[in-house]
């Protein structure tokens, strides 16, 4: 049996000496060994979907169990909202269940073509084309435009859609929302490559935090660079109209390359890239992701253009999130957890002891409160975590009844 306290995720990435084969059978026995601890706190399988609370079959027991649900990205609730659900199941009537094909050849609807503008439109920019995946929108764009006589330049902390989809590039790395680190690096590429393009998240899936966007836009344009931004976790969440970064960095228009998924706020899935008509042309026939795979579903694409009008026109459910992240960060604060420079509806409480993060998460789930743990190698080990995000769904009872448990095991653990 492999002793979990003593081995991480990272050491079964690679192994010189190893089959895939015996490699795959050791990290079974690592995941025993968590499962044996209790600490095993994936795929826990929910009956209910997503939602504020939810049912689950807990791993443990085998019985059903109603949680808390503080590690869910669909922050508005649109993933139940009446007016989505409707829209999808029109489609899927009027539609079928598939597209049928790939969008460049036989799998375009009507449908696409609305939601692709009405992208393009939110997002301040020309035109649009989405995606089955967050993750595919970004491979699949910045594979598709840079190659061995490009460079990309990326905040330390961008998500790995982004790190993968510069395998065929030139790389350079610039410190977290460090904008004098990032002027360095523009003048050591400014005359070495034909395109330069830095990349940054808008909101930062495990801190929570912000990039400044105006900032960094000013800069690399200085340099004869271009600007992508990644919106996943700040589109309908940001911003005074649930634009996202742009609008809240008074930079809408100016941003080169915006980027997103739909499976978050909008609550469906898929994704996008927003940009010029020309660029966007040219993904159509160069971006082997979207090119090779079949086009987003009929009910996924209803249901997200109705989810835009609802944030267009429902922006109580905004303000409702905005309402339950501050009364939460207030408390947490209070009570002294460290949540680094946490700014949105992602709640990092920094806590930097592997086990004390596993045993904490342990108890919070058979208390019924489901949050995530992160730990070496998604964050340096200095910086494990507890991740919690928060939805306008969440009432204060909620949240009160998290706040309670955390701080008792806050002052358990040593960490207030």
């Amino acid at each position: 049996m492999i002793d979990t306290t003593k081995f991480s995720l990272a050491d079964f990435m690679k192994s010189e000496d190893k089959n895939i084969m015996e490699l795959a059978k050791e990290f079974w026995e690592y995941k025993e060994d968590y499962v044996r601890r209790r600490h095993y706190q994936y795929r826990r399988i929910s009956i209910t979907g997503s939602g504020p609370t939810m049912k689950i079959i807990d791993h443990y027991t085998g019985q059903v169990k109603e949680m808390i649900n503080l590690a869910s990205n669909d922050y508005l609730n649109l993933t139940k909202h009446p007016r989505t659900i409707k829209a999808g199941i029109e489609a899927v009537k009027k539609y079928g269940t598939g597209a049928g094909s790939v969008p460049l050849l036989g799998g375009t609807l009507d449908i696409h073509v609305e939601l692709e503008k009405k992208l393009a439109k939110f997002k301040g920019c020309e035109d649009a084309l989405i995606y089955t995946s967050g993750y595919g929108s970004n491979l699949g764009t910045i594979s598709a435009i840079l190659h061995e006589k490009d460079v990309a330049i990326l905040d330390m902390y961008v998500h790995a859609s982004i790190i993968d989809g510069c395998r065929n590039t030139n790389v350079e790395f610039f410190r977290h929302n460090n904008m004098d680190s990032l002027e360095k690096v523009l003048k050591k590429v400014k005359d070495k490559y034909n395109t330069k393009l830095v990349i940054v998240d808008g909101v930062y899936s495990m801190d929570g935090d912000i990039a400044p966007l105006d900032q960094i836009v000013e800069i690399a344009h200085a340099y004869g660079a271009f600007v992508m931004v990644d919106e996943a976790h700040a589109t309908g969440v940001i911003g005074k109209n649930g634009r996202g970064t742009p609008e809240h960095c008074n930079v809408e228009g100016k941003v080169d390359i915006v980027a997103g998924t739909l499976s978050k706020a909008l609550g469906a899935v898929g994704g996008f890239i927003a940009t010029n008509k020309e660029l966007v042309n040219y993904l159509h026939f160069y971006s082997r992701a979207y090119m090779f795979s079949t086009a987003p579903t009929p009910q996924a694409t209803a249901s997200l253009i109705e989810a835009l009008n609802v944030i267009e026109e429902e922006p109580e459910l905004r303000q409702r999130l905005w309402d339950n992240i501050r009364y939460f960060r207030e408390n947490l604060l209070k009570l002294g957890f460290n949540l680094g420079n946490q700014q949105t509806a992602i709640f990092p409480i920094i806590i930097g002891d592997d086990y004390k993060v596993k045993e904490m998460c342990r108890e919070l789930h058979e208390a019924g409160i489901y949050v995530n743990p992160v730990f070496y190698p998604a964050v340096p080990r200095r910086l494990s975590r507890i991740r919690m995000s928060i939805t306008a769904g969440h009432t204060k009872e909620h949240l009160d009844r998290t706040l309670d448990v955390l701080e008792h095991l806050g002052k358990k653990y040593g960490i207030i």
